[in-house]
């Protein structure tokens, strides 16, 4: 594709995938900077777009991909759970140290899981997003997102009371 043809087909796009960053990222300069680094991909890869359908649906990808690669740059991918715990800090020593173990515990469960149901179970459970904006923000649609999140307590659960069953077990021996 050569310096017209990318005028005429990719440089209308603009628009569309700023509009689409500005929802995703909820910022304009950083949806702008999303589309740039887009649009500099695409001409760099312009000998190669002629390979696809739908130049269109290549650039909302890589929109989508960029946003979402913005947004966990920004937010910490490992929240401490310590920042997190409500619980009062008074208590015994042994009490406290328990709380911290079983923290510790949670976040390492919670780290094993595969990534889209680590993400989600974070995002809803931890950060406190609601399903629709998780939907949003991964790009799955809702009942993706409540089968997931289901999916990964489950195993966060199983895994947990496992792990205590153990503990519990080698105490008793």
């Amino acid at each position: 594709m050569e310096l017209k043809q990318f005028k005429i087909t990719v440089l209308p796009l603009r628009d569309k995938l700023l509009n689409y960053a500005r929802r995703l990222t909820e910022d304009s300069s950083d949806a702008e900077d999303a589309v740039q680094e887009v649009m500099l991909k695409l001409w760099n890869q312009r000998h190669k777009l002629d390979e696809y359908r739908s130049v269109e649906a290549v650039a909302m990808t890589m929109t989508h991909h960029l946003c979402m690669d913005m947004w966990r740059s920004r937010r910490p991918d490992a929240i401490p759970l310590e920042q997190i715990q409500t619980t009062a800090t008074t208590g015994t020593p042994e009490r406290l140290l328990e709380e911290k173990d079983a923290c510790k515990l949670m976040q390492e469960i919670i780290n094993s899981l595969p990534t889209l149901q680590r993400m989600i179970i974070r995002m809803k459970d931890i950060e406190e997003y609601e399903t629709e904006e998780i939907a949003e923000i991964t790009g799955c649609n809702a009942e993706a997102i409540r089968s997931n999140l289901s999916r990964a307590r489950k195993k966060v659960r199983d895994i947990y009371l496992h792990a205590i069953q153990e503990r519990k077990r080698r105490n008793d021996v």
